[in-house]
């Protein structure tokens, strides 16, 4: 007993700590070794273990589809046939109720007319006039008359109200024409031009309309205006008509006149 004391218990204490530090720090080596290895080589792991961590599962199952419903009884009543093959067959059950059958007594034959037996009361005496297929004939409604025929419209040829004539061309026609009174401010501010205006001359060669065309001066378009409405021209003729002419008229301001 004494050897085996002296062999496997130690009687003494160690004196030398930094052989505790060194062996707790190749420990502390070895485990971190082991925990880094498998991060450097993460391929060696198994694939199906990482892709069940890594894969969603699947969704469950749809719901079965729902029992069709059951398609409705439709009872079908059975008439019991009273004739076969053209004889009379007994009721295979009584019947609540027996319906009576009454016959109603025939007219009176009328004297000395001959018909047929059961003809229709207040009828024609000895069947329809003409016979069934006069009678047949004759209920169908005879064609309707033609229409009258239309009346025929007169064509009349549209008159024309109004032409239009070119300013030069037209001024031949002028009967009356009216110088127009330059605007003294006009002539103060030395502004001369042309003023072009639009205008209607009626049937009896008067100015019916007048407008003034953009471009000239606003001091002008007054003055021109006024004067042009004075003129008269000769009545253009169309065809032996009268008729209205629209054309341009210039009316020229200057400085000289």
């Amino acid at each position: 007993m004494e050897m085996f004391a002296q062999t496997f218990v130690q009687t003494g204490k160690t004196k030398k700590t930094w052989t505790v530090l060194v062996a707790t720090l190749i420990q502390v080596g070895l485990l971190g070794i082991l925990i880094v290895i498998p991060m450097i080589y993460f391929d060696v792991l198994p694939t199906a273990t990482l892709q069940s961590f890594l894969v969603a599962p699947p969704p469950p199952p749809p719901p079965p589809p729902p029992a069709a419903a059951p398609a409705p009884v439709k009872v079908v009543k059975v008439i019991p046939r009273q004739f076969d093959a053209g004889k009379l067959m007994a009721p295979k059950s009584v019947p609540k109720e027996i319906a009576t059958i009454k016959e109603e007594e025939l007219p009176p034959p009328t004297t000395g007319v001959s018909g047929v037996v059961g003809g229709v009361p207040g009828g024609v005496a000895g069947g329809t006039p003409g016979g069934v297929l006069g009678g047949i004939i004759g209920s169908v409604p005879s064609a309707a008359p033609p229409p009258p025929p239309a009346a025929k419209k007169e064509e009349v040829t549209p008159q024309v109200q109004r032409i239009k004539i070119g300013g030069q061309v037209q001024q031949a026609n002028l009967i009356k024409q009216v110088k127009p009174v330059y605007p003294q401010l006009a002539k103060q501010a030395r502004i001369s031009g042309t003023v072009h205006l639009s205008a209607i001359i009626s049937k009896d060669g008067t100015i019916q309309e007048l407008k003034a065309l953009p471009g000239a001066h606003t001091l002008l378009v007054p003055a021109a205006i006024d004067a042009v409405r004075q003129w008269v021209y000769k009545p253009t003729m169309l065809n032996g008509e009268p008729v209205e002419v629209v054309t341009t008229i210039d009316v020229n301001f200057t400085l000289n006149q």
